[in-house]
Protein backbone atom coordinates (compact mmCIF):
# COMPACT_ATOMS: atom_id res chain seq x y z
CA UNK A 1 0.00 0.00 0.00
CA UNK A 2 3.40 2.11 0.73
CA UNK A 3 3.62 2.85 -3.14
CA UNK A 4 -0.25 3.60 -3.46
CA UNK A 5 -0.56 5.54 -0.62
CA UNK A 6 2.25 7.59 -2.01
CA UNK A 7 0.31 8.85 -5.09
CA UNK A 8 -2.01 10.63 -3.22
CA UNK A 9 -0.12 11.92 0.38
CA UNK A 10 1.31 15.43 0.42
CA UNK A 11 1.81 18.47 2.76
CA UNK A 12 0.63 15.63 5.51
CA UNK A 13 1.90 18.41 7.67
CA UNK A 14 -1.29 20.12 7.24
CA UNK A 15 -3.80 17.90 5.52
CA UNK A 16 -3.89 14.68 7.23
CA UNK A 17 -6.78 13.71 9.09
CA UNK A 18 -5.34 10.63 11.51
CA UNK A 19 -2.59 11.85 13.30
CA UNK A 20 -1.42 8.25 13.82
CA UNK A 21 0.57 6.29 11.64
CA UNK A 22 2.92 6.40 9.17
CA UNK A 23 3.27 8.91 6.25
CA UNK A 24 4.08 8.04 2.48
CA UNK A 25 4.47 11.52 1.43
CA UNK A 26 7.63 11.93 -1.37
CA UNK A 27 10.87 12.48 1.31
CA UNK A 28 12.34 14.98 -1.22
CA UNK A 29 8.77 17.01 -0.88
CA UNK A 30 6.08 18.10 0.65
CA UNK A 31 6.14 20.57 3.94
CA UNK A 32 8.75 19.33 6.67
CA UNK A 33 7.13 19.05 9.87
CA UNK A 34 8.89 16.15 12.58
CA UNK A 35 8.48 12.88 11.22
CA UNK A 36 5.22 14.50 9.07
CA UNK A 37 2.98 14.76 11.83
CA UNK A 38 0.47 16.96 12.00
CA UNK A 39 1.56 21.10 12.85
CA UNK A 40 -1.08 22.32 15.39
CA UNK A 41 -1.78 24.49 18.66
CA UNK A 42 -3.82 22.64 19.78
CA UNK A 43 -3.18 19.66 22.47
CA UNK A 44 -6.01 18.42 22.80
CA UNK A 45 -6.30 14.27 23.06
CA UNK A 46 -2.13 15.19 21.90
CA UNK A 47 0.47 12.52 23.95
CA UNK A 48 3.67 14.46 22.59
CA UNK A 49 4.23 17.69 21.06
CA UNK A 50 6.98 17.84 19.35
CA UNK A 51 8.52 21.89 19.18
CA UNK A 52 11.58 23.83 18.14
CA UNK A 53 13.33 26.23 19.75
CA UNK A 54 15.54 28.38 17.16
CA UNK A 55 17.64 30.08 20.05
CA UNK A 56 21.57 30.18 19.99
CA UNK A 57 22.51 33.36 21.75
CA UNK A 58 24.06 31.26 24.38
CA UNK A 59 27.22 29.57 22.70
CA UNK A 60 30.55 29.61 23.45
CA UNK A 61 32.27 28.97 19.87
CA UNK A 62 30.55 28.12 16.64
CA UNK A 63 26.96 29.62 16.41
CA UNK A 64 24.28 28.16 13.76
CA UNK A 65 22.24 26.24 16.11
CA UNK A 66 18.87 28.66 15.11
CA UNK A 67 18.56 26.95 12.55
CA UNK A 68 18.72 23.17 14.19
CA UNK A 69 14.99 22.91 14.24
CA UNK A 70 14.06 24.08 10.56
CA UNK A 71 17.15 21.01 9.74
CA UNK A 72 16.16 18.66 11.76
CA UNK A 73 12.40 18.46 11.10
CA UNK A 74 13.70 18.12 6.99
CA UNK A 75 16.22 15.33 7.73
CA UNK A 76 13.20 13.69 9.76
CA UNK A 77 10.79 13.35 6.41
CA UNK A 78 13.32 9.82 5.84
CA UNK A 79 11.99 8.16 8.94
CA UNK A 80 8.46 9.18 8.05
CA UNK A 81 7.59 6.47 5.85
CA UNK A 82 8.84 3.51 8.83
CA UNK A 83 8.19 2.58 12.20
CA UNK A 84 11.05 2.94 14.11
CA UNK A 85 13.87 0.03 13.88
CA UNK A 86 14.64 -1.98 16.54
CA UNK A 87 11.86 -2.02 18.83
CA UNK A 88 8.87 -3.51 19.41
CA UNK A 89 5.98 -1.29 18.97
CA UNK A 90 5.55 1.83 16.80
CA UNK A 91 5.10 5.03 19.00
CA UNK A 92 3.78 6.98 15.73
CA UNK A 93 1.12 4.54 15.32
CA UNK A 94 0.02 4.29 19.09
CA UNK A 95 0.39 7.82 19.87
CA UNK A 96 -0.85 10.96 19.38
CA UNK A 97 2.53 13.10 18.28
CA UNK A 98 2.15 16.48 16.59
CA UNK A 99 4.31 18.89 15.83
CA UNK A 100 3.67 22.10 17.95
CA UNK A 101 5.88 24.61 15.93
CA UNK A 102 8.41 26.87 17.01
CA UNK A 103 8.38 28.50 19.91
CA UNK A 104 7.74 32.36 19.39
CA UNK A 105 10.18 34.86 20.98
CA UNK A 106 11.90 38.10 21.21
CA UNK A 107 15.14 37.43 19.56
CA UNK A 108 16.47 41.06 20.91
CA UNK A 109 15.32 40.64 24.26
CA UNK A 110 17.90 37.97 25.52
CA UNK A 111 16.62 38.56 29.15
CA UNK A 112 13.29 37.70 28.26
CA UNK A 113 14.05 34.36 26.97
CA UNK A 114 14.33 31.87 29.59
CA UNK A 115 10.86 32.74 30.85
CA UNK A 116 8.74 32.61 27.53
CA UNK A 117 10.62 29.44 26.95
CA UNK A 118 9.09 28.16 30.85
CA UNK A 119 5.76 29.35 29.95
CA UNK A 120 5.78 27.69 26.76
CA UNK A 121 6.72 24.25 27.76
CA UNK A 122 4.34 24.85 30.92
CA UNK A 123 1.51 25.12 28.82
CA UNK A 124 2.12 22.04 26.81
CA UNK A 125 2.50 19.93 30.25
CA UNK A 126 -0.52 21.40 31.81
CA UNK A 127 -2.52 19.93 28.60
CA UNK A 128 -1.18 16.72 29.78
CA UNK A 129 1.05 16.52 27.18
CA UNK A 130 5.14 15.33 27.14
CA UNK A 131 7.37 17.53 25.04
CA UNK A 132 10.19 16.64 22.74
CA UNK A 133 12.42 19.29 21.98
CA UNK A 134 13.97 20.23 18.90
CA UNK A 135 16.89 22.81 19.79
CA UNK A 136 18.52 25.41 19.76
CA UNK A 137 22.13 25.88 21.88
CA UNK A 138 22.09 23.73 24.93
CA UNK A 139 20.87 26.71 27.55
CA UNK A 140 17.41 25.46 26.39
CA UNK A 141 17.56 22.15 28.83
CA UNK A 142 17.28 24.65 32.45
CA UNK A 143 14.13 26.48 31.14
CA UNK A 144 12.68 23.71 30.32
CA UNK A 145 13.43 21.77 33.66
CA UNK A 146 11.72 24.39 35.68
CA UNK A 147 8.48 23.71 33.64
CA UNK A 148 8.95 19.87 34.36
CA UNK A 149 10.21 20.50 38.07
CA UNK A 150 7.11 22.82 38.95
CA UNK A 151 4.82 19.34 37.77
CA UNK A 152 6.98 16.78 39.27
CA UNK A 153 9.67 18.10 41.59
CA UNK A 154 13.16 17.61 41.78
CA UNK A 155 14.20 16.12 37.90
CA UNK A 156 16.41 13.16 37.28
CA UNK A 157 18.59 14.21 34.30
CA UNK A 158 20.18 12.22 31.77
CA UNK A 159 22.77 13.40 29.81
CA UNK A 160 24.39 12.64 26.89
CA UNK A 161 26.89 15.09 25.82
CA UNK A 162 31.15 15.73 25.48
CA UNK A 163 30.89 18.44 28.87
CA UNK A 164 29.20 18.38 31.73
CA UNK A 165 27.97 22.34 31.50
CA UNK A 166 27.94 22.46 35.46
CA UNK A 167 30.61 24.83 35.26
CA UNK A 168 30.17 27.44 38.45
CA UNK A 169 27.95 30.59 37.41
CA UNK A 170 26.33 32.14 39.94
CA UNK A 171 24.49 34.66 38.45
CA UNK A 172 21.09 33.32 37.49
CA UNK A 173 20.30 35.75 34.81
CA UNK A 174 23.20 34.93 32.41
CA UNK A 175 22.65 33.31 29.75
CA UNK A 176 25.34 30.43 28.80
CA UNK A 177 25.44 27.41 27.53
CA UNK A 178 27.87 25.41 29.63
CA UNK A 179 26.55 26.97 33.14
CA UNK A 180 22.49 25.97 33.04
CA UNK A 181 23.29 22.38 34.73
CA UNK A 182 25.10 23.73 37.59
CA UNK A 183 21.81 26.38 37.71
CA UNK A 184 20.03 23.86 37.88
CA UNK A 185 21.61 21.64 40.39
CA UNK A 186 22.19 24.45 42.86
CA UNK A 187 18.78 25.80 42.21
CA UNK A 188 17.11 22.25 43.01
CA UNK A 189 15.13 21.42 40.37
CA UNK A 190 17.51 18.58 39.10
CA UNK A 191 19.02 16.43 41.71
CA UNK A 192 22.23 15.07 40.97
CA UNK A 193 22.62 12.39 43.26
CA UNK A 194 20.27 10.47 40.84
CA UNK A 195 21.37 12.24 37.47
CA UNK A 196 23.48 10.66 34.99
CA UNK A 197 25.90 12.39 32.37
CA UNK A 198 27.41 10.09 29.85
CA UNK A 199 30.05 10.73 27.05
CA UNK A 200 32.28 13.43 28.96
CA UNK A 201 35.61 14.22 27.57
CA UNK A 202 35.97 17.53 28.85
CA UNK A 203 37.92 18.55 32.35
CA UNK A 204 35.35 19.94 35.02
CA UNK A 205 37.03 19.15 38.69
CA UNK A 206 33.34 19.88 40.51
CA UNK A 207 30.67 17.61 39.08
CA UNK A 208 28.36 18.69 41.99
CA UNK A 209 27.32 15.28 42.80
CA UNK A 210 26.36 14.33 39.29
CA UNK A 211 27.12 10.62 38.59
CA UNK A 212 29.58 10.42 35.51
CA UNK A 213 29.66 7.77 32.68
CA UNK A 214 32.86 10.03 30.99
CA UNK A 215 33.35 8.37 27.11
CA UNK A 216 36.21 6.84 27.83
CA UNK A 217 34.88 4.26 30.70
CA UNK A 218 31.78 4.03 28.26
CA UNK A 219 33.86 2.94 25.58
CA UNK A 220 35.58 0.08 27.72
CA UNK A 221 32.36 -0.77 29.22
CA UNK A 222 29.75 -0.68 26.02
CA UNK A 223 26.52 1.28 25.75
CA UNK A 224 24.47 -1.69 27.22
CA UNK A 225 26.31 -1.90 30.40
CA UNK A 226 26.10 2.23 30.55
CA UNK A 227 22.09 2.09 29.95
CA UNK A 228 21.65 -0.56 32.69
CA UNK A 229 24.25 1.76 35.28
CA UNK A 230 22.06 5.24 34.11
CA UNK A 231 18.51 3.03 34.66
CA UNK A 232 20.03 2.04 38.32
CA UNK A 233 21.22 5.68 38.64
CA UNK A 234 17.59 7.31 38.14
CA UNK A 235 15.45 4.40 39.59
CA UNK A 236 12.00 4.99 39.16
CA UNK A 237 11.99 8.60 39.69
CA UNK A 238 10.96 11.15 37.05
CA UNK A 239 13.34 11.77 34.69
CA UNK A 240 14.36 14.22 31.70
CA UNK A 241 16.77 13.58 28.64
CA UNK A 242 18.81 16.12 27.25
CA UNK A 243 21.19 14.87 24.18
CA UNK A 244 23.50 17.41 23.05
CA UNK A 245 24.55 16.00 19.23
CA UNK A 246 28.10 16.62 20.20
CA UNK A 247 27.91 13.62 22.64
CA UNK A 248 28.40 12.19 19.14
CA UNK A 249 31.76 12.07 17.39
CA UNK A 250 32.71 14.89 15.29
CA UNK A 251 32.88 12.17 12.85
CA UNK A 252 29.56 11.12 13.25
CA UNK A 253 27.66 14.87 14.17
CA UNK A 254 30.78 17.85 12.65
CA UNK A 255 27.72 20.02 12.59
CA UNK A 256 27.67 21.65 15.95
CA UNK A 257 29.45 24.72 17.55
CA UNK A 258 31.67 22.73 20.29
CA UNK A 259 33.05 19.65 18.90
CA UNK A 260 34.69 17.46 21.03
CA UNK A 261 37.18 13.97 19.53
CA UNK A 262 36.43 10.77 21.44
CA UNK A 263 32.50 10.85 21.15
CA UNK A 264 30.03 8.16 20.72
CA UNK A 265 29.57 6.70 17.72
CA UNK A 266 25.82 6.91 16.33
CA UNK A 267 25.50 2.88 16.79
CA UNK A 268 26.52 3.08 20.19
CA UNK A 269 24.19 6.37 20.85
CA UNK A 270 21.22 4.06 19.02
CA UNK A 271 22.16 1.55 21.37
CA UNK A 272 22.15 3.28 24.79
CA UNK A 273 18.66 5.31 24.10
CA UNK A 274 17.23 2.00 23.35
CA UNK A 275 18.98 0.25 26.35
CA UNK A 276 16.83 3.14 28.43
CA UNK A 277 13.72 1.79 27.81
CA UNK A 278 11.62 1.61 31.21
CA UNK A 279 13.16 4.68 32.59
CA UNK A 280 10.37 7.27 34.05
CA UNK A 281 11.09 9.67 31.50
CA UNK A 282 8.51 12.34 31.17
CA UNK A 283 10.11 14.56 28.40
CA UNK A 284 13.55 14.97 26.55
CA UNK A 285 15.32 17.24 23.85
CA UNK A 286 18.51 17.26 21.49
CA UNK A 287 20.64 20.07 21.20
CA UNK A 288 23.28 22.06 19.50
CA UNK A 289 22.44 20.99 15.96
CA UNK A 290 24.08 23.76 13.59
CA UNK A 291 23.31 23.27 10.04
CA UNK A 292 26.03 25.60 8.57
CA UNK A 293 29.12 23.29 9.64
CA UNK A 294 27.24 19.80 9.12
CA UNK A 295 28.15 19.84 5.32
CA UNK A 296 26.73 16.15 4.93
CA UNK A 297 23.57 16.58 6.39
CA UNK A 298 24.73 13.84 9.08
CA UNK A 299 24.52 15.77 12.37
CA UNK A 300 20.84 16.52 11.30
CA UNK A 301 19.96 13.37 10.28
CA UNK A 302 21.07 11.86 13.63
CA UNK A 303 19.05 14.72 15.66
CA UNK A 304 16.27 13.32 13.61
CA UNK A 305 16.80 9.69 15.12
CA UNK A 306 17.57 10.84 18.75
CA UNK A 307 14.14 13.18 18.91
CA UNK A 308 12.33 9.84 17.78
CA UNK A 309 14.02 7.50 19.56
CA UNK A 310 13.00 9.73 22.47
CA UNK A 311 9.40 9.77 21.53
CA UNK A 312 9.82 5.80 21.48
CA UNK A 313 11.50 6.02 25.35
CA UNK A 314 7.85 8.22 25.95
CA UNK A 315 5.64 5.91 24.47
CA UNK A 316 7.54 2.68 26.13
CA UNK A 317 6.19 3.88 29.47
CA UNK A 318 2.85 5.61 28.38
CA UNK A 319 1.80 1.65 27.55
CA UNK A 320 3.87 0.28 30.60
CA UNK A 321 7.16 -1.41 28.74
CA UNK A 322 4.58 -4.08 27.56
Amino acid sequence: MALEDAKNQMDHAFTRDDPRGPSFELTFGGATSFLRRRYTKDLTGVDIAVTGVPFDQAVTNRPGTRLGPRAIREASSLQAPDAPYGWPFDVLSERTIIDYGDMAFDYANIPAFPDTLTAHIRGILDAGAASVVLGGDHYISFPILKAYAEKHGPMSLIQIDAHTDTWADDDMSRVDHGTMFYKAVKSGIVDPATSVQIGIRTTNEDTLGVNIIDAPEFHRIGPAAAAKRAREIVGDRPVYLSFDIDGLDPAFAPGTGTPVWGGLSSAQAAALLRGLAGINIQGGDVVEVSPPFDTTGATAIAGAHVATEICQLLGWRMRGGA
